[in-house]
């Protein structure tokens, strides 16, 4: 769906994605409302935006008729809310309540597919999370000056299968390997967390890899890496970032790749079943 010209929201979660958003869409000309979801945000968009609403994420009423006050019918949702707050930090309305009630599960799929549903029954239409982004998705191949070895392709094969597995599941994205073992598999604490913890098992040189679901809903939960990723490849020393290519955001792609080539690490986008070349 094409974007129109009345003014677009944005559901900002925590991190630098939903800024990168709100830059791009200023870019563009477009007047942009954020809900800022107060659990989660410190960035300032003040410089982007229309209006800013700090909202907690409980109050999904607020949020809607914030957004039908500004004339908003589009909306997209960047940046993270830790799922850990949605069973204990965060007091929802009543509206919030009836449709924790209502989904079958607390995963992902399953709530913002329902926050979704109920935007839509407001008249507002959840955009990709890639609106405006698609610079940052990367196509498939290798886009560091470091290559991988032989060893290192078999090792991304196998991480491949190993993440595609783990995310048809919705259990996470990322999977550590090395030497055709799993390290560690991504949970509830996020990437930074699996890779550490993929790493004090395996020690320097782990491969990490990241894959969207088998039917990646674009709208949310779409795969994110940034230079908060390169920081923690490069304490851990890792070897290999192999990423699903055109389904996995990389923000602020020339610094990560730069930072990469610093530090050695290969950092690669692969295509359905097939280590890049």
């Amino acid at each position: 769906m094409t974007p129109g010209t009345s003014p677009i929201g944005l559901i900002a979660g925590k991190g630098k994605f939903p800024l990168i958003f709100a830059r791009e869409t200023r870019k563009r000309g477009r007047d942009l409302v954020v809900v800022a979801l107060k659990e989660e945000v410190s960035e300032d968009f003040s410089p982007f935006a229309k209006a800013v609403h700090p909202i907690s994420a409980g109050k999904l009423d607020s949020i809607i008729q914030v957004f039908r006050k500004e004339g908003v019918r589009e909306v997209v949702m960047a940046g993270r809310l830790e799922h850990t707050k949605l069973f204990s930090d965060i007091v929802p309305d009543l509206r919030t309540a009836q449709l924790l009630l209502r989904v079958k599960d607390r995963r992902a799929d399953s709530v913002l597919g329902a926050v979704a549903e109920e935007l839509s029954k407001d008249g507002i239409t959840l955009l990709p999370s890639t609106t405006f982004l698609s610079h940052l998705l990367p196509e498939p191949g290798v886009l560091t000056r470091s290559r991988p070895t032989e060893s290192e392709e078999k090792n991304i094969r196998f991480g491949i299968r190993m993440a595609r597995g783990l995310s048809a599941l919705d259990l996470g994205q990322t999977v550590v390997v090395k030497k055709r073992a799993v390290l560690a598999v991504e949970a509830l604490e996020g990437t930074d967390e699996c890779v550490r913890r993929g790493a004090r098992l395996g020690g320097e040189g782990v491969i990490v890899v990241k894959s969207a679901k088998p039917g990646q809903d674009m709208r949310f939960d779409v795969p994110v890496i940034g230079t908060h990723t390169l920081t923690v490849l490069q304490e851990t020393r890792a070897r290999v970032l192999a990423v699903e290519s055109r389904r996995t955001l990389i923000l602020e792609l020339e610094e990560c790749v730069k930072r990469a080539d610093a530090a050695g690490i290969c950092i690669a986008a692969w295509e359905k079943d097939e280590a890049p070349s």
